[in-house]
């Protein structure tokens, strides 16, 4: 069905005009005249519009896409609202972001500072992680599939071309799935994507922001690019240092020999760490995917999905009442920790650091970074603070909240449960404050517990 500005979808959705469009559809910025709030809506295309088989199928895809995109609740994924229909066709509703996509910020910026792609690959790491917990594989992890907010936050979208438990997959047998550039060397050479391929392309993504360019460059004959990335020689990058280190472990070309997608989010935050280098032997890895050998295949590309922006990408201004902090003051947000003289490193130990990333009138974010400070791995923690009359967590995403009231506990989510000598874990929450945030209180971080 065509949208048009000024049309009305599902009896509550005013379109306000197109926000981004790609091969397979468009995506529109809408008002909820129910909740008085803007959305995008994303509109897939029919192959062939005048065949009703073409717009049934179009339909179910839409609607397999929104069910794979709502299994991920997390601040560093695009938030899908609902899937409505209206006569033949089905439409996403989404969050709507002041945001840019990570190709653009290049484009524009050029290669961007290595703590900045530290902080962006720490969130979407930990985004995808829980994704991978959900048993969502992502496919298509690249620059164009990563925003960019105006507070220099990272969110991940498009799960188009996502494969998760229970649900059918968007492509058919024998096709590539994602941005050439950016695929698993395992991937451009037949085999089915799994966990490892989704590290590695976010390994790619990354490496692109600090280079300014794919580790296996670019090519308009997009076979011969497929041919480089099955060798899966890099490029050898010109920055160095920590986050560099960090981002080769995930372009290993081995799946075997990669972090788990945790484990990743864990390598980027001790990689910001000031004098922190990344140890040689990677922190945990999953099993190498069955590796089902396919004849050669035909390539699918990114005609399979939309890229991200065209789903949620707007220049708009961050709404009055909520305006977030600069990514440059996340970055130097004094971090709280107990007194080291109370935390001598011992056989099991750990620390906690404590940051607030976002503050509004009513309430913040906060993140918090757990780290193994002694000899021994740590199986499990908790971390707890005091916390300011009038200021109650709202959310929590990486963590379970054991305790509440004067004094808040979050222990350990289940992937993140152990940590070794040195390594380090986050998780974030939404606190409802009044006035915003209160300061910084000293946090105790207890192994074991």
């Amino acid at each position: 069905m065509p949208v048009h500005e000024g049309a009305v979808i599902a009896g509550r959705y005013r379109v306000l005009g197109r926000a981004g469009h790609g091969a397979m559809g468009t995506v529109w910025r809408a008002k909820d005249e129910r909740l008085d709030r803007l959305v995008a809506i994303k509109q897939l295309f029919p192959g062939s519009p005048a065949d009703p088989a073409a717009a049934e199928r179009t339909r179910a895809r839409t609607i397999r896409e929104a069910r794979v995109t709502a299994r991920l609740r997390h601040p560093h994924a695009v938030v899908v609202y609902d899937v409505v229909e209206q006569g033949s066709a089905a439409y996403i509703t989404m969050e709507y972001l002041p945001a840019r996509t990570l190709t653009e910020l290049i484009e524009e910026h050029g290669p961007l500072v290595p703590e900045h792609v530290a902080e962006l690959g720490t969130q979407l790491a930990s985004a995808l992680a829980a994704a991978h917990a959900e048993g969502v594989v992502h496919r298509d992890i690249s620059p164009n599939n990563v925003l960019v907010t105006t507070d220099g936050a990272a969110k991940i979208t498009d799960f188009g071309v996502a494969h998760a438990r229970g649900e059918g997959t968007a492509t058919g047998r024998g096709l590539v799935v994602g941005t050439p550039a950016y695929l698993a060397p395992e991937v451009a050479d037949g085999e089915e994507p799994g966990f490892p391929s989704d590290v590695y392309s976010l390994g790619a993504t990354l490496y692109t922001a600090l280079e300014g360019r794919p580790p296996f460059g670019t090519d308009e004959n997009q076979l011969a690019l497929l041919k480089r990335v099955g060798t899966g020689t890099v490029t050898p990058p010109v920055t160095s240092g920590p986050v560099t280190d960090a981002v080769l472990r995930l372009l290993h070309r081995d799946p075997v020999a990669r972090p788990t997608m945790a484990g990743a989010a864990r390598l980027l935050t001790r990689a910001t760490a000031p004098g922190v280098v990344p140890v040689a032997a990677p922190a945990d890895s999953v099993p190498a995917p069955v590796r089902r050998r396919r004849s050669r295949p035909a390539f699918a590309g990114t005609v399979l999905a939309l890229t991200a922006a065209a789903v949620v990408a707007a220049t708009t201004s961050i709404p009055p009442g909520r305006e977030a902090a600069s990514a440059a003051a996340q970055l130097a947000s004094a971090p709280s920790t107990t007194p080291p003289a109370s935390r001598t490193p011992g056989p099991a130990g750990c620390a906690a650091r404590y940051q607030v990333v976002k503050s509004w009138d009513g309430g913040f974010q906060g993140l918090v970074t757990v780290r193994n400070s002694g000899w021994a791995p740590v199986i499990g923690w908790t971390v707890s603070w005091t916390t300011p009359a009038g200021t109650s967590i709202d959310d929590l995403w990486n963590g379970r909240l054991v305790r509440t009231g004067a004094t808040a506990a979050i222990a350990n989510a289940e992937w993140n449960a152990v940590l070794k000598p040195g390594e380090s874990t986050t998780f974030g929450f939404i606190a409802l404050a009044r006035g915003g945030n209160r300061g910084m209180p000293v946090t105790d971080c207890r192994p074991g517990e």
